[in-house]
């Protein structure tokens, strides 16, 4: 896990100047794996992006099939443990071509920073000139870039990640989409349990109750158990598809889930700014996966969750005698249920998250970079944001190297050198 974490932070990196260089970077977050630059050869491209996502699949399919048991023919019950060699192979396969296309990433593009902070990619963009600050539009949110731009009153609240964020809205339901189809997949186990077939295996109790219900999956449960032969290496590859059919759904989820976790984690770095700590631009990137709540959470969860799979669904090696005989994958309802369980919690909170709109004036910017250039006209280490100025016609927000007063919620707000205050009625 910490080698795909960490050649995925590489390559977000990449995509985030790779995009900046073919001016479509819009927010700081975005999903590396699902967002593409020009070009089918190039390393953040399409094509790669694909063969990422299929690599990260494997990464975490093969360990379940790396160690197996070795059944003693001539000695009944006697157990030995093998290595599978096919499987750890295309795990390293798999992780090395990852590190590759991150490599490959780093070098065909300018690296712009190495920071996952958006004010320093920000102010970064705005010294190559690739962003200037628009005018009137200290008090506008992200939520306003599509409408007229003029000067605003203060608003009481902000919007959500749900309406400021495109993505946001396509991953909340696609994690959604996971918990039906994985309900879907409960189900049709307990549709073949009660319409057995001929070459399926059942458990010895055909219903699920309470008794029989554990997190930890045992023979006496509900479960359903088949075989395949083994007859080369086009069957490791028939299992390494099935696996990554199964597996597949949920490895892009929690993927996914990292968009709303960061998008989040901008925001809130970002209204730091008016409290008394002030917000501070430079930040270790390490920083924020073991100090952030969210990031702390899906850490997490991403190991917890493969982990139930790996209870709900195994592909165990036959071995006897040092022979490959054939596989054996087991389904498991019980533990099935308890992943639906898991991840229809982690969808309700994703959700609740995304929907959850922050309070006050300090307008949200959810990590779009001409929004934060807008907002921010004094860039500093630590910098607060609040009243600058009266005039006029209108009022001017911004930010400066000390804590500012609260901006006044009956006037309007335009920025700087637009003239004087004047009060709504």
């Amino acid at each position: 896990m910490l080698c795909t974490e960490s050649t995925g932070f590489v390559h977000s990196i990449s995509l985030c100047s790779a995009l900046a260089s073919e001016s479509w970077l819009r927010f700081n977050t975005n999903l590396h794996l699902l967002t593409t630059a020009r070009g089918w050869h190039n390393p953040n491209g399409a094509l790669f992006n694909s063969i990422s996502a299929i690599l990260l699949i494997i990464s975490y399919g093969s360990p379940s099939v790396v160690i197996c048991m070795d059944r003693n023919a001539t000695v009944t019950g006697i157990y030995g443990i093998v290595i599978a060699g096919v499987p750890l192979l295309i795990l390293g396969l798999a992780l090395l071509l990852q590190v590759i296309i991150a490599l490959a990433g780093m070098w065909t593009i300018k690296i712009l920073t190495w920071s996952s902070s958006p004010f320093d990619l920000t102010a970064t963009l705005i010294h190559h000139t690739q962003l200037t600050p628009a005018a009137f539009r200290c008090m506008r949110r992200v939520s306003d870039l599509d409408t007229y731009g003029g000067p605003a009153k203060p608003p009481e609240t902000q919007p959500s990640a749900w309406h400021a964020h495109p993505s946001i809205r396509k991953v909340v339901i696609f994690l959604w989409v996971i918990v039906a189809a994985y309900a879907g997949w409960a189900a049709l186990i307990m549709y073949i349990l009660d319409h057995p077939f001929s070459n399926v295996i059942f458990s010895k109790n055909s219903s699920l109750t309470l008794q029989t219900w554990s997190f930890i999956h045992n023979y006496d449960g509900n479960y359903i158990t088949y075989g395949v032969p083994s007859g080369g290496i086009e069957w490791w590859i028939l299992l390494f598809v099935i696996m990554a059919t199964v597996q597949g759904p949920l490895t892009l989820g929690l993927h996914c889930s990292e968009l709303i976790v960061n998008v989040i984690r901008d925001e809130r770095q970002w209204r730091c700014a008016t409290k008394s700590q002030g917000l501070r631009v430079a930040t270790n990137p390490l920083k924020p996966i073991f100090t952030h709540p969210l990031c702390l959470i899906l850490f997490i969860a991403k190991p917890f969750l493969h982990w139930m799979f790996g209870l709900s669904f195994a592909i165990v090696p036959d071995v006897s005698d040092d022979t490959l005989n054939g596989f054996v994958i087991s389904m498991y309802t019980a533990q099935i249920w308890n992943l639906c369980i898991a991840l229809l919690i982690l969808a309700c909170f994703f959700t609740v998250i995304a929907l959850r709109r922050p309070h006050g004036p300090q307008p949200a910017a959810y990590g779009h970079l001409q929004m934060l250039t807008n907002l921010v006209d004094e860039w500093l280490p630590v910098m607060w944001w609040g009243h600058k100025e009266d005039g006029i016609l209108y009022c001017h927000a911004g930010t400066s190297d000390h804590p500012l007063p609260d901006v006044k919620m009956d006037c309007v707000y335009a920025g700087s050198g637009s003239g004087s205050l004047v009060p709504l009625s």
